[in-house]
């Protein structure tokens, strides 16, 4: 986790809460597009919203896998998702990392940004590919996440 980098969550942790997945990252020029709404929907909004950051280093275009430590490699991504949150506002009840990418894979992610709609059980009851637009918000998710809550 980003506050807490020895920190582990498993989506067992949140069973018996409706919840959101966005997957983002620092470099992803969609992930901006998308955050305001996402920043506007945590303060109106119960529902926990995880944030993962995903490939922070390896997915800018300027890693070389060869060159950087392992620890260097952690620390730089933690400090540009920090600095990003520090900047752009964080709507995340939660920040996890992702740095080589594992975690999205068991979510079947193929890019960011990405957000899914978990239900009470741990079950993907939503994918949305591209970013969160006030209009996917209102007519997609939030009908959904009342759905799921009742």
């Amino acid at each position: 986790m980003l506050a807490a980098p020895e920190t582990t969550l498993s989506p067992k942790d949140l069973q018996g809460k409706v919840w959101l997945l966005n997957v983002w990252a620092s470099w992803c020029v969609s992930c901006r597009q998308e955050h305001q709404v996402l920043v506007e929907f945590s303060k109106k909004s119960e529902v926990p919203l995880l944030g993962l950051n995903y490939k922070e280093v390896r997915g800018d275009g300027g890693f070389d896998m060869g060159k950087m430590p392992a620890d260097e490699e952690k620390t730089l991504a933690f400090q540009r998702a920090n600095q990003w949150l520090s900047q752009h506002g964080n709507p995340y009840t939660t920040v996890l990392m992702d740095l080589d990418g594992r975690v999205g894979i068991d979510y079947g992610v193929y890019g960011v940004p990405e957000t899914y709609v978990i239900d009470k059980a741990g079950v993907i009851r939503m994918k949305h590919t591209g970013p969160i637009t006030p209009d996917v918000l209102s007519q997609k998710i939030m009908p959904l996440l009342v759905e799921l809550n009742k």
